[in-house]
């Protein structure tokens, strides 16, 4: 392995030396173009090459990237937690994290699971060919979706392991009909808005957080569910917002079981009387991970994908299961994407080895941002022998 990672990698990217920003004493962050469009993505390289003896590609969830999903914490990051066990770390952020309002259009059509694949694959065969290591993907939420999808179909030897964190599966027919007509619902509206020239979905975290920072105490507008003429307070909303996604509208929220975030919420007489804490994932770390964002924007293509996945209508074309070849740690977070295991029983029947378990009193964000989720959740992502749950197991 050469002595400069990070200028090797570039080189093989194709980025320019001014692409190139150091972050911290082993972070450096470079910016690669993709064509002549002025699209690009990011990939942030963090860890000593020296020592390392893997590969770990992080995949950020939906609006995400990479310094927010994983370079975020009350003490030691997930992205510092690899690099300390180990791995070089190289996490891609993918293009609409770059995007502007006057450079929304049709091209964002293309980017669906199989743009952010082919952004991705870039990314692993220059890491290949400059480390000669062996890698990991590990993705969060739509990023474990990309990880999975990735490890069914990328050539050459692929992944040793799949990390996933909080994602769904496709939903099984006979225990679960209700949340499958909801996906192939969901699938549908899509496919309309992209139709319809609606390329870019704000899930609005960006707003609830500005506005619960600059006016905590102002009515947001939305009315409480306990009485329709007071609204919640901003700071309120946001809470709710957090810890009852599911309560909420929003063309995806009905996927969590409950929330982004485990937490209390009591109805006062008024909203300046509500009560309101967080369980695991302290209220600044979230505020700093959202201040971390770029555009904050889904792609309708990449919902439209995920919401296929949801509803098992795109297999194999999308994702054959069956053809991952890696092992795969999945964890789900009870409260948020919850105990939907049939994804991980169809890789299971393909032969590969599977460790799925749920970890109890979690939310969604929870699996990265909580203060304990190193103790809870990140010691089982590392590669140490133990007694693992076979898919269908309770």
């Amino acid at each position: 392995m050469g002595s400069d990672i990070v200028g090797e990698l570039a080189a093989a990217l194709g980025c320019d030396d001014p692409a190139v920003v150091r972050i911290d004493r082993d972070h450096h962050r470079l910016t690669v173009p993709v064509g002549p469009s002025g699209d690009r993505f990011t990939v942030d390289v963090l860890g000593d090459p020296r020592t390392a003896d893997r590969v770990a590609h992080l995949l950020p969830g939906g609006g995400l990237n990479v310094a927010a999903n994983y370079c975020t914490a009350q003490g030691r990051s997930l992205a510092r937690f690899l690099a300390d066990h180990g791995c070089l770390v190289l996490g891609t952020t993918p293009r609409e994290d770059a995007l502007t309002p006057e450079r929304i259009g049709p091209r964002c059509a293309d980017w669906g699971l199989d743009g952010q694949l082919a952004d991705l694959e870039r990314v692993v065969t220059a890491a290949c060919s400059v480390t000669g290591l062996p890698y990991e993907l590990l993705g969060h939420s739509a990023g474990a979706a990309l990880a999975l999808t990735a490890a069914a179909r990328l050539g050459g030897e692929g992944p040793r392991r799949v990390l996933v964190l909080d994602t769904t599966g496709p939903y099984d027919r006979e225990r679960e009909p209700e949340l499958l007509a909801r996906a192939e619902e969901l699938h549908e509206l899509l496919e309309q808005r992209l139709t319809a020239g609606e390329w870019t979905v704000d899930p609005g975290l960006k707003g609830l957080f500005a506005r619960a920072s600059t006016a905590p105490d102002a009515p947001s507008g939305l009315p409480r569910p306990v009485d329709g003429a007071a609204p919640f307070s901003n700071l309120g909303l946001l809470h709710y917002a957090l810890t009852r996604t599911r309560d909420l509208p929003g063309p995806t929220n009905w996927i969590h079981h409950r929330g982004h975030s485990t937490g209390s919420y009591a109805f006062g007489a008024a909203p300046a009387d509500d009560r309101f804490a967080l369980a695991h994932s302290p209220l600044p770390v979230w505020q700093e991970a959202v201040a971390r964002l770029g555009s904050g924007l889904q792609p309708t293509a990449l919902l439209r994908d995920l919401a296929a996945l949801w509803s098992d209508r795109a297999e194999p074309e999308l994702l054959d299961w069956a053809a991952i070849r890696a092992e795969v740690v999945w964890l789900n977070a009870e409260f948020g994407r919850g105990d939907h295991d049939l994804g991980a029983r169809l890789i299971d029947r393909g032969g590969a080895k599977v460790d799925y378990r749920v970890v109890p009193d979690y939310g969604h964000g929870d699996m990265v941002w909580s203060a304990t989720a190193e103790r809870d959740v990140w010691g089982l992502l590392l590669p140490l022998p133990r007694p693992g749950r076979r898919p269908g197991h309770r």
